[in-house]
């Protein structure tokens, strides 16, 4: 019988394919509609190539940053049921699945709306979230362009959330898949969804392109991540941009 692996080796092995995985699923969304930029807007990034070899780079270290937590938190899980990750669904009455979603995107919006705005305090921007702001304008490949102590602050929270509030796992995977397609297409520089989505009432209180956008002309404002929420309530919702 073969010995098992240490603890270690195979918690190691758990994050190393996990950043591959987070990896894989940056280049493939953010390069999904990076190529749709050039299809419907021939040329928007043109003269961008450098800024986004840079957006790629940092992006490639937050999946580092992403990942290690995430291999841990699907170790913790398989092996030890630490989590509260859970695969029946009638483990929990069906009402709580969309709840489920709903708060965990609540938290994480809430989480990155104080963080954000903490970052743009002028001491802490200069050394950690200029990095992002360095996209100017910001390309499909800007999502996860982080200095390292900002890809931490992001990543972080869910790997956290699962040990304390239970979710099903394909509700954990939608949650990653909302978290993925709105932080790509928020930093597309050019809004893609139809205005009478944009400006209806739902709309209203969701973030876009149109909404981050502004967020990286005017730098006080539009802090949110997916809800307008807490930039409604907190005064710092300056409305849409036309990028």
């Amino acid at each position: 019988m073969d010995t098992p692996p240490s603890v270690v080796v195979s918690v190691a092995l758990s994050a190393l394919a996990m950043t591959a995985i987070v990896a894989v699923r940056y280049l493939a969304t953010s390069g999904l509609f990076a190529g749709l930029t050039r299809k419907v807007r021939p040329g928007h990034y043109k003269g961008l190539e450098a800024q986004m070899r840079a957006e790629i780079a940092w992006s490639l270290v937050s999946c580092l940053i992403y990942g290690v937590p995430a291999g841990v938190v699907a170790w913790g899980w398989q092996q030890r049921g630490w989590t509260k990750i859970y695969t029946d669904p009638a483990a929990y009455p069906l009402w709580w699945l969309p709840l489920s979603l709903l708060a965990y995107l609540f938290l994480h919006d809430t989480w990155f709306y104080w963080t954000h705005r903490w970052m743009h305090r002028p001491a802490v921007f200069r050394r950690i979230h200029a990095i992002h702001h360095a996209s100017r304008p910001p390309t499909a490949w800007a999502a996860m362009n982080f200095h390292p102590v900002e890809a931490a602050l992001v990543g972080l929270l869910i790997p956290a959330l699962v040990f304390v509030i239970p979710i099903h796992v394909g509700m954990l995977g939608l949650v990653l898949l909302v978290m993925t397609v709105m932080g790509v297409t928020n930093h597309m520089g050019w809004e893609m969804f139809p205005a009478w989505l944009v400006h209806a009432r739902a709309g209203r209180w969701l973030i876009s392109a149109s909404h981050h956008h502004r967020h990286h002309e005017q730098y006080r404002c539009n802090y949110g991540l997916y809800f307008r929420f807490w930039d409604r309530l907190c005064g710092t919702d300056k409305g849409l941009s036309a990028p």
